[in-house]
């Protein structure tokens, strides 16, 4: 496996704009809160005032519960002794508990986490940084969850849905032994296999498989991976809590940067509610304030001023944060430096800054997560039989299909030859009849507008008739297209880590850890 080349986030057509903006330090108030030196040190310190030792007790109390069932690492023992220590800081990735992981971008985000550590120790010796991975048990989009997608299959699992997903428990495994069909034959299909057998077992919740399977693969690492669903935590939250309910303080306090990045941007990923929590029954559902009471929506559950304070205090583990509130949650009880996350998710933290300080929780550096592309040795060569670069398949690849179309075509370099040669003589007209009477010229200007649109139409029924003609190149660009990006969107938003470890086992994991880039948001390509 080799690198074949990087391209920088700016340099990408697909990548929102604000996220370029973000990164290129193009948006006021934001500068410090990118990747630098010079930012983690601030954070380091601001970090190490604003968490208590008993947050820390607290955080490591939790942790060796929920991972008291997993075989840990020497490092990961080492990172969760280390979550005592004030000079003990944090980075962390977070997703939801997709079935096996989900699309390969789940691996990708997690090995830059650790990778940004490793990089934090180098430049600061004296302070020790915990890679973590948040588990999203809270989500209750289970279809959005329940499946993944390889090369030549599609997988997924049907169960009772509703509630948070992290409490679902399995019943269904049927799909394991339609995964064995597929890879029984691959070098590392065994393993997989053994993966997936260990993880998802009939009666474990999908919190069980994630968290067990995630340590299977990132142990060695260091990884230490957190589940939000907890009393113990949650319980940090309550007077925060207390004041969205009461007064809806992230939507009041987000407002500004709301309508600063809405009207820069044309819209947020994002827009808060009255009351960015849910209450957890049987289900997971928003609260809504109505007149004098706060209701459970979509049940009879409703609860006046002082009963649902009460219910607060008494009970945190039941309300549940939403997006927006997910991150105030993580900062709150995390000695957190950085968080790294796909560009939907950044732009997303970006709203909450103002909200942020106006509850004194540090706002984290945020780092746009780099993204992997892996195109096979016989996908090369097809990209070059066709005078093709890699780059031209992450711009406007239509443009490109119709430029190798017309290429060399006479007739096209005939009407262009005349049109050049029409735009001269109605720009020489235009001057001449202005010269008489200014209105002369604009009628002068209407005519080569519509006799510039007859050559547009022509170039189009030529484009037209050309790919009719030229039917098996252009199918040909078409699926070399549909190779490296399948399903029409980037590889790793699509296929599922097996595809890769089914041939290569954890090389491709060293190989994706090894180049990654920790300072810079990149696409980085790698032949395999």
């Amino acid at each position: 496996m080799r690198t074949l080349k990087t391209l920088d986030f700016k340099n990408i057509e697909s990548i929102p704009q604000l996220i370029k903006d973000f990164i290129g330090h193009q948006i006021e108030g934001f500068e410090g809160y990118t990747f630098s030196k010079e930012n983690f040190q601030k954070q380091i310190q601001n970090k190490k005032i604003s968490f208590s030792d008993d947050q820390r007790i607290i955080l490591f109390d939790e942790l060796k519960s929920q991972l008291s069932g997993l075989k840990l690492s020497e490092l990961q023992i080492q990172n969760l002794e280390h979550l005592k220590d004030s000079e003990t800081f944090t980075v962390t990735t977070g997703h939801q508990l997709n079935l096996f992981t989900g699309p390969a971008f789940f691996i990708y985000k997690i090995l830059q986490t650790v990778k940004t550590c490793l990089y934090l120790k180098e430049q600061f010796p004296d302070q020790n940084f915990v890679p973590l991975y948040w588990m999203a048990s809270e989500d209750h989009d289970f279809v959005e969850i329940n499946h993944f997608k390889t090369q030549n299959g599609f997988y997924e699992i049907n169960e009772k849905s509703g509630g948070v997903v992290g409490k679902i428990k399995l019943s269904d495994t049927h799909f394991i032994s339609e995964f064995e069909k597929e890879f029984k034959d691959h070098i590392f299909g065994t393993e997989l296999v053994l993966m997936l057998k260990e993880s998802y077992q009939f009666g474990k919740t999908l919190t069980d498989s994630i968290r067990i399977l995630v340590n299977r693969l990132f142990s060695e690492y260091g990884l230490l991976i957190i589940d939000g669903d907890s009393k113990a935590l949650k319980k940090q939250m309550s007077e925060i809590f207390e004041d969205e309910i009461l007064n809806s303080s992230l939507l009041e306090k987000s407002k500004s940067k709301v309508n600063f990045l809405t009207e820069k941007y044309g819209k947020v990923q994002v827009n808060p509610r009255e009351i960015n929590l849910f209450y957890l029954s049987e289900s997971r559902n928003r609260i809504d304030p109505f007149q004098d009471r706060f209701l459970v929506n979509n049940t009879e559950i409703s609860f006046s001023k002082d009963e649902i304070i009460t219910e607060l205090k008494n009970s945190p583990e039941k309300f549940s944060p939403n997006a927006l509130m997910r991150p105030v949650y993580q900062e709150k009880i995390l000695p957190n430096l950085a968080y790294i996350g796909g560009n939907a998710e950044i732009m997303y933290w970006l709203e909450l800054k103002d909200y942020f300080e106006s509850l004194q929780i540090s706002f984290p550096i945020l780092i746009p997560r780099n993204s992997m592309l892996f195109i096979e040795e016989k996908v090369l060569k097809k990209i070059e039989k066709l005078n093709l670069n890699i780059d031209d398949f992450f711009g406007n690849f239509t443009q490109v299909t119709n430029s190798k179309i017309l290429s060399d075509n006479e007739i096209l370099k005939s009407l262009e030859e005349k049109e050049n040669l029409l735009k001269t003589h109605f720009e020489n007209l235009k001057i001449m009849a202005e010269k008489t009477e200014k209105s002369f010229g604009n009628m002068v200007k209407g005519e080569e507008v519509r006799q510039m649109k007859s050559f547009q139409r022509l170039k189009k029924r030529l484009l037209k008739a050309e790919k009719i003609k030229q039917s098996e190149l252009l199918e040909r660009l078409e699926n070399l297209f549909t190779e490296i990006n399948p399903a029409k969107i980037w590889q790793e938003r699509v296929f599922n880590f097996s595809v890769f470890f089914a041939d290569h086992g954890n090389e491709w994991l060293e190989t994706c850890f090894k180049e990654m880039d920790v300072e810079q948001s990149k696409l980085i390509i790698v032949a395999i």
